[in-house]
């Protein structure tokens, strides 16, 4: 969601902020501001919508300084105005801070503050407020103390950055169930909310961890915990490469990333076995519960058949955000894997936490090292898909898919239930699929052709069953992220409970028919809806002519072990919405009221 910059060193500090906030874009967002110390106060500029607007407006005016912070928005308490972007200020404006997440009580404190003047309608403004309060009440001389004082106040969640005009080079950082990392270079350091902000400058971050404040000056990064005991962690060194958050040509990041599939697949099979040996799964478990929200939470499907065909134990797949409020019995008994590609969102978080305290063993499948979830985890299979820039997933997908198909395989072995003999044999299918991948991606002349084809259609209905039903849900759900046409994904042999009432001639329907054990029946569902004026597309194996003749338009994917059909099935279907929504002239990285990482509720 929102994102934050922030530096002390001795170059000027605006191009600093500057770049950070463009390799933040790819969050989802709706204004920015950046606020400076030029040695005899604090200069703030925020515009509303794209960074642009604000990058125009300081080519007019540039504002000098050598310490600093920057913000992208992403609206929760206000409108999308100037008044409400961030930085807010103090009343004396001698403070300034960006926030990430949400002041849960920001009324109530808000009406405490009597004498303040507020400027916004954000629930942000009261943070700036409190620590102007605390901070004349210490005297001017404990700005840290300022800020843990005024988060005591605070119930919510926030990642946090603030200046002060009379502390210079000083910038202080802080976090409760937001992400935030810090980065340490050479007489220059730095804090932001994703590592992908400080690539161009350093690869050695240190992550501040839950509830954790710290002090970010010239001299280096000192961090500590809310009673001021002094935490000491050295930096770990980021493999991801500055280049990865640029296009390389393409015209978009998700076209890119979808690219770059053939090779983040193949990096998921290279030398995994290690990997997913020294992982403690445990044998006797009864039940495995997966935890996961939006696509994660497909990819928790995938990984249900899976665990339930190769390690014969039952398998939940819960919606973090419900399981967070229900009453899912959980135990020592139960393995509980979270999956969630930045290892930051709230909601799979909290359902991790639930089961930690009861007693729950717990693996994490995430694509960030240092990552909450990957420190709250008992365990961690860490993807390794590199940095993703598009709002919508694609090529961490595919790899969420890989590292639970893998750990139900080891589950599988380690269980009894997989012979030695299935167990090779699965391998060896597996090492096939970054060359599958490739001949996926060499057919997107043809999707791209089918996209202006259908797109006349007003409503999609993707429908699958077994290892596609979630390749359903996660074409649906990337043609509506990025095309905003309307798109619904259901298990094919639910058509005739209700779906079937939506066919007509405006109705484009979506097969995943790849050959498996319910091919045949999916070839009866594509029939019931020609036989109603719908049109369909159909994702099927190549060479299969039953398929074909019963389809408007057929993508082919090479035929493949069942189980990873939804890796190649997925691919067409990015690109179809792509296509689709670039046609369309949709902003395809950066989707309306969509973020990337959602750390809120």
């Amino acid at each position: 969601m929102c994102g934050i910059v922030g530096y002390t060193g001795a170059r000027e500090a605006l191009p600093v902020l500057l770049e950070g906030l463009r390799r933040l874009e790819y969050r989802g967002y709706d204004s920015s501001g950046v606020v400076l110390r030029n040695g005899t106060g604090l200069v703030v500029e925020r515009a509303p919508g794209k960074l642009g607007a604000l990058v125009g407006r300081l080519k007019a005016a540039p504002l000098k300084g050598s310490t600093g912070l920057g913000h992208t928005r992403w609206a929760t308490h206000g409108g999308v105005n100037e008044a409400n972007a961030h930085p807010h200020r103090s009343c004396d404006g001698r403070i300034a801070l960006v926030h990430n997440g949400i002041v849960e009580n920001y009324a109530e404190l808000r009406r405490e503050l009597k004498g303040h003047r507020f400027a916004s309608e954000t629930d942000t403004e009261v943070l700036a407020h409190l620590i102007e309060l605390y901070y004349e009440e210490n005297g001017r001389v404990h700005p840290l103390r300022a800020v843990t004082q005024a988060l005591d106040r605070v119930r919510g969640s926030f990642a946090l950055g603030v200046i002060y005009a009379d502390q210079p080079d000083l910038l202080i950082a802080a976090r409760v169930n937001c992400p935030l990392v810090l980065g340490v270079g050479d007489g220059e350091n730095f804090m932001a909310s994703d590592v992908a902000a400080l690539l161009p400058y350093t690869r050695r971050i240190i992550p501040l961890e839950e509830g954790e404040v710290a002090k970010i000056d010239l001299q280096g990064v000192s961090i500590f915990d809310r009673k001021f005991n002094r935490r000491r962690r050295r930096p770990t060194e980021v493999a991801w490469k500055a280049e990865t958050a640029l296009k390389g040509g393409y015209p978009h990041f998700m076209l890119k990333e979808i690219h770059e599939q053939r090779e983040t697949v193949a990096s998921e099979l290279q030398g995994r076995e290690k990997a997913l040996d020294n992982l403690r799964l445990p044998r006797d478990v009864a039940r495995v519960t997966i935890v996961a929200c939006g696509t994660a939470w497909h990819a928790g499907l995938v990984a249900k058949a899976a665990i339930e065909e190769l390690a014969r134990v039952p398998v939940e797949v819960g919606f973090a955000s419900e399981l967070r409020y229900g009453d899912t019995p959980l135990g020592r008994d139960v393995l509980t894997i979270a999956i969630s590609q930045s290892g930051e969102t709230a909601d799979t978080l909290a359902a991790l936490r639930l089961a930690r305290e009861a007693g729950s063993p717990t693996l994490a499948i995430t694509n960030v090292k240092g990552s909450t979830l990957s420190r709250e985890a008992d365990q961690v299979l860490f993807m390794r898909a590199g940095l993703e820039m598009g709002v919508a997933a694609t090529k961490t997908y595919t790899s969420q898919i890989l590292c639970a198909l893998l750990t139900a395989l080891h589950l599988g072995r380690r269980r009894g239930a997989l012979t030695g003999e299935r167990f090779e044999a699965l391998l060896r299918e597996a090492r096939k699929l970054p060359a599958q991948v490739e001949k996926v991606l060499e057919g997107e002349a043809a999707v791209k052709k089918c996209a202006r084809k259908f797109s006349r259609g007003y409503d999609y209905m993707y429908i699958g069953r077994r290892y596609n039903l979630a390749t359903a849900y996660e074409g649906a759900l990337k043609m509506k992220e990025i095309s905003y046409l309307h798109a619904e994904g259901y298990g094919a042999g639910e058509m005739k409970h209700g779906p079937l009432a939506l066919v007509d001639r405006n109705l484009t329907c979506v097969a995943i028919a790849p050959q498996g054990r319910t091919t045949e029946k999916m070839i009866s569902n594509i029939q019931e809806i020609r036989a109603r004026g719908g049109r369909v597309i159909s994702v099927a194996t190549a060479g299969d002519r039953l398929v074909r003749s019963v389809s408007d338009h057929v993508i082919e994917i090479p035929a493949c072990e069942e189980m990873f059909s939804p890796i190649l099935a997925a691919i067409p279907l990015q690109l179809l919405a792509y296509h689709t929504a670039a046609a369309l002239g949709r902003d395809v990285d950066q989707p309306r009221n969509l973020a990337k990482s959602v750390t809120v509720e």
